[in-house]
C-alpha cells in the first residue's frame, strides 16, 4: 500500500526558512527498519522483486525519491544536489520515526545510501552498482544511455509502449540496457516504468548534478556491501573495484548473470546479499 508524507526541510547553504516536501512509500513486513532507493528515472517499483523476501526479516520501505514516481518534485529553491537530498532523506527518516535504519540502493539510490552511511544516517548500506565511481568516459557512457532512455520513453505514445511490452522481444528492446533478464520483467512493470521514466519530474536536474558527482572518500563506522551485476552495461563492473580502493572495508560482491538492476534479474541472490550486508 502506498503512502505519502509531508515534512520540513531546511533551507540548503545556511539560508533561512524551511520547504514543504512529499514523499511517497510503501512499508510492509516487521523487524530493523530497512530504507530502499531506486536509481534515477525509476520508482520503488524496482524493488517488488525482492520486497516480499526482505519483508520476511525487515521493515520494509520502499521510497520513491522527490521528483520521480508517485512523489512530488522538490519545490522551488531545494536543489537536486547530494547536501539537499541527503537532509530530505534525512527528515523522512525523522518524519517516519526511523532510527538510523538500514539503507539499500540501487545505481543513483546506491550513491545515496553511500552518503547517508558517510554522515552516519545509516545503520548499515548496501550498494547495488552505486554511481559515483565512473571515469569520465564511463559517465558519459552511461549518461548518453539515460538521455536515449528518457527520449524514447517520452516519446513513444502508451498503445505502442503496450504492445510492446506484451513481448519477451518488446521488452527486451525496452528494458535490455538494465536487465540482463529482461523478459522476466512483467508486461505491467515495464509499461510503468516506461511511463516512471518519461514523467519524472526531478529528472533532469538530478542528472545535472551527476555531473560533478565523484565518491572519493571512506564510509567510516559504517558496514557497507558493493555488489555489482557481471553483466551491468550501464555502470560496467570494473567500477566496482573503484569503489573497494575507496572503501577498502567494504564488502565487495559480484552479482552473476545481473544487469544494472539485479533486483528482477536474481531476486533470491540480491535479497539475501542485502539481508547479509544488514545482519
Amino acid at each position: 500500500m502506498t503512502t505519502t508524507v509531508s515534512f520540513k526541510v531546511p533551507s540548503p547553504h545556511g539560508s533561512h526558512g524551511s520547504h514543504d516536501v512529499t514523499v511517497s512509500y510503501a512499508r510492509v513486513g516487521r523487524g530493523e527498519p530497512l530504507v530502499l532507493l531506486h536509481g534515477i528515472g525509476h520508482h520503488r517499483q524496482a524493488w517488488d522483486p525482492v520486497v516480499d523476501i526482505l519483508a520476511a526479516e525487515r521493515d520494509v520501505i520502499a521510497v520513491d525519491l522527490p521528483g520521480f514516481g508517485a512523489s512530488p518534485g522538490l519545490p522551488e529553491g531545494l536543489p537536486y544536489d547530494l547536501p539537499t537530498t541527503n537532509a530530505v532523506l534525512a527528515a523522512l527518516f525523522e518524519a517516519l520515526e526511523l532510527d538510523r535504519p538500514h539503507v539499500a540502493g540501487n545505481s543513483l539510490g546506491g550513491l545515496l545510501a553511500l552518503e547517508l552511511g558517510r554522515e552516519r544516517l545509516a545503520r548499515s548500506v548496501t550498494a547495488l552498482s552505486p554511481a559515483g565511481f565512473w571515469t569520465q568516459a564511463e559517465r558519459r557512457w552511461a549518461f548518453g544511455i539515460l538521455i536515449a532512455l528518457r527520449r524514447i520513453a517520452r516519446r513513444l505514445p502508451l498503445p505502442l509502449v503496450e504492445r510492446l511490452a506484451a513481448t519477451a522481444a518488446g521488452r527486451a528492446a525496452l528494458t535490455s540496457t538494465i536487465y540482463a533478464r529482461p523478459a522476466r520483467r512483467s508486461p505491467e512493470a515495464v509499461v510503468a516504468e516506461t511511463l516512471a521514466m518519461a514523467r519524472a519530474t526531478g529528472f533532469d536536474a538530478a542528472l545535472r548534478t551527476g555531473l560533478t558527482v565523484q565518491f572519493t572518500d571512506d564510509v567510516p563506522g559504517t558496514p557497507v556491501t558493493v555488489a555489482w551485476g557481471s553483466r551491468d552495461v550501464l555502470l560496467v563492473p570494473r567500477q566496482g573495484i573503484r569503489a573497494k580502493k575507496i572503501i577498502p572495508r567494504a564488502r565487495l560482491i559480484r552479482l552473476p548473470g545481473c544487469g544494472h538492476v539485479p533486483m528482477n534479474d536474481d531476486p533470491a541472490l540480491v535479497a539475501r546479499v542485502i539481508l547479509d550486508g544488514s545482519r
